[in-house]
């Protein structure tokens, strides 16, 4: 059985946080977001905006894999 995997992509300061794996990041299936995060030491806090596949979810969707996860944290800007 292969691993399941999800496409991970962090944005602005949480780019440093990425694991190395982040393009194929094994997952157990039916993890949350908010879990995932947890896994990978990123406080959730951090976590202001987050879309899987193009649409925009909350920390409590489940990932099953397969998907495509973009992370972006509070942006300050003026």
């Amino acid at each position: 059985m292969q691993p399941t995997a999800i496409q991970l992509k962090l944005f602005a300061a949480l780019t440093q946080m990425a694991p190395e794996n982040a393009n194929q990041l094994p997952i157990k299936p039916g993890i949350s977001v908010k879990e995932l995060l947890e896994e990978l030491n990123i406080p959730s806090i951090k976590a202001h905006l987050i879309f899987i596949n193009g649409v925009k979810q909350s920390l409590d969707t489940q990932l099953h894999g397969g998907e495509r996860v973009g992370i972006f944290p509070p942006v300050a800007g003026g």
